[in-house]
């Protein structure tokens, strides 16, 4: 099937493609609190394609609204996280997560 002159096989490759750096940066890129965000980040617009490219492929709004969805809990989560990471690195000097324990109470 062609959506907008794309193949829908095309599509999900690359989007399988950019999951799995995602996954394979959340799980070998442990020791770095930036690159383990942007990770996530990479995995949750994987997932936006996913949803924009069926929504278009099915003639549905409900998959760009999930989308929109997806994309304000990402831009939530990247600045919580940036928030967190500020304020340790104002405490500790550094930005190891070998070191986050401790924060804890």
């Amino acid at each position: 099937m062609v959506v907008f002159g794309i193949f829908i096989n095309e599509i999900s490759f690359v989007s399988i493609v950019i999951f799995i750096l995602g996954m394979w940066g959340v799980f070998s890129l442990r020791k770095n609190l930036i690159l383990l965000l942007i990770s996530i980040e990479l995995m949750l617009l994987a997932i936006n394609l996913n949803l924009t490219m069926f929504s278009v492929y099915l003639d549905d709004q409900i998959g760009q609204v999930f989308a929109l969805f997806v994309l304000t809990v990402a831009a939530a989560e990247s600045s919580i996280g940036l928030a967190i990471l500020v304020t340790f690195y104002r405490l500790r000097g550094l930005i190891a997560i070998d070191y986050i324990n401790s924060l804890k109470g």
